[in-house]
């Protein structure tokens, strides 16, 4: 018998991974006053294999990026020293380790901006309130303002900063967060996208934003230490796509000519939160036409990461409320052991313990 195709190591560019499930980036909303606390030191160590790939939560990457209460940033001094024993912790235990850096653009409100001003964004159209989990209530987004081709290049050296600050961290490379309807979502999608310079418009127009901020965190840290992500099949947060396969496929082959580490991409079957649509082969075409890692994301199982690898529809899988539930996932997959329920209620509570570090271990489960 050979190893499941989850087990068969894999080499990404000068990473050498022992397996192929992946911590997918997940919002924990457990860094108070944007500091990464030492409690995060624990919920990552024990998420770590060694030769596992971990993904961080979505880290901010200045203090107009940021939508949602008590989330990490990596802007400032204070921010990088308080994310270097995290980072530590998990090289300790052998794992490579990158920091999701994000900016939310309208997904936000002024309560969260620097001296209360509007959200920037592609466009200046207003986000309906979203009801978000079943414990944070309705969040209100203030109408944003769109951002001038001038000021455009400023935030593209955000992006570019936060890369040079999570290196300095420890972290091993950067993931841009380029999907579910956030800044560069908000550029790449028509749906929201109605600009007229050279940033609206033609795909390539819509898509130049993404990938100046990749030349520039490229030029910073270097392409064997840069991933992105995206979601061109997404209508998170109001921005869906009238063409999402030539999105994808035209970012896929795009991202080429930085030659960057891996592409991140998310299954069209995750329409909206819980709603699963059957299309495995949807992400193939993006797949074949980018050169470097492909990673998939969208509500795998283990049965469905073992199918998409053997089938060579991608490199590597990353897996997100499983792996927030069973800290030893990838052994648990490999002994074929019950999983742990996730419990919804507290995924983003502040609780430094509940819900975040006491999901049990396979060895006190049995």
């Amino acid at each position: 018998m050979g190893k499941p195709p989850l087990f068969i190591p894999y080499k990404m560019g000068n990473f050498e991974l022992s397996h192929r499930v992946v911590l997918a980036p997940l919002t924990r909303q457990r860094s108070w006053g944007n500091v990464p606390q030492p409690h995060a030191i624990l919920y990552y160590s024990q998420r770590t294999t060694k030769g596992a790939l971990l993904i961080s939560e979505a880290t901010i990457v200045s203090e107009t990026a940021q939508g949602y209460p008590e989330t990490p940033g990596i802007w400032t001094k204070e921010q990088v020293m308080a994310w270097k024993p995290i980072v530590d912790a998990v090289h300790a235990k052998g794992g490579i380790f990158f920091c999701q850096i994000w900016h939310v653009g309208r997904v936000s409100n002024t309560g969260f901006q620097p001296n209360g001003q509007v959200p920037i964004s592609s466009s200046d159209k207003e986000l309906t309130p979203q009801i978000r989990g079943n414990v944070l209530g309705v969040a209100q987004f203030s109408p944003p303002r769109k951002l001038t081709t001038e000021e455009i290049p400023l935030v593209v050296n955000d992006f570019r900063l936060a890369a040079r600050n999570a290196i300095e961290a420890g972290f091993d490379g950067v993931e841009i967060h380029g999907a579910h309807g956030y800044l560069i979502d908000q550029f790449l999608k028509d749906e929201i996208n109605d600009r007229t310079d050279q940033y609206g418009g033609s795909l390539e127009n819509r898509c130049r934003f993404a990938l100046e901020i990749v030349e520039a965190v490229v030029n910073e840290i270097g392409a064997d230490r840069v991933g992105i992500r995206l979601s061109p099949f997404a209508n998170y947060m109001e921005s869906g796509d009238s063409n999402p396969k030539a999105l994808g496929l035209y970012m896929a082959e795009s991202l080429n000519a930085y030659g960057i580490l891996y592409c991140h991409m998310v299954e069209p079957r995750m329409k909206t939160v819980g709603e699963m649509v059957e299309c495995p082969h949807s992400l193939v075409p993006m797949r074949k036409a980018f050169n470097g890692t492909f990673i998939s994301a969208g509500g795998y199982d283990m049965e469905d990461g073992n199918k998409a690898v053997s089938e060579n529809r991608t490199d590597l899988v990353a897996y997100g409320r499983w792996f927030l539930a069973n800290p030893d996932l990838p052994k648990r997959f490999e002994l074929k052991a019950p999983l742990n329920m996730y419990d919804r209620s507290t995924f983003y509570t502040p609780d430094p313990v509940v819900g975040y570090t006491d999901y049990p271990f396979l060895e006190t489960t049995v």
